[in-house]
């Protein structure tokens, strides 16, 4: 099994900053794809950017040019620096990690973390 541990979520001002980790342990062999996706009140969850193992992002427009996904590989950890925070991106981060066995990837959901953005 993977278990991932997120923290970093909280309230904050508009236009301001914070920054998620997500650590993942357990039956890790290979991480491919590790992420970040948000799910608003009434909201379907949506991708909010993802990073390869080989570094290569991919965010979603809403958050491009203020959002910054990065990864360290050696600690199996994944953060999202999220700046410049809008009310809009009050929601519940969840982190997401595709972990390879046997030549398929198997996907694991974090617990999810609170992030509140007053106006």
């Amino acid at each position: 099994q993977v278990q991932l541990v997120e923290s970093g979520g909280g309230l904050v001002q508009a236009g301001g900053s914070l920054r998620l980790s997500c650590v993942a342990s357990g039956s890790i062999f290979s991480i491919t794809v590790m992420g970040w996706y948000r799910q608003a009140p009434g909201k379907q969850r949506e991708l909010v950017a993802t990073i390869t193992s080989g570094g290569i992002t991919n965010c979603a427009d809403s958050v491009k040019g203020r959002f910054t996904i990065s990864r360290d590989n050696a600690k199996n950890t994944v953060y999202l620096q999220m700046n410049s925070l809008k009310p809009e991106d009050t929601a519940v981060y969840y982190c997401n990690v595709a972990v390879r066995r046997f030549g398929m990837d198997y996907a694991y959901w974090g617990q999810g973390t609170q992030v509140t953005v007053s106006s």
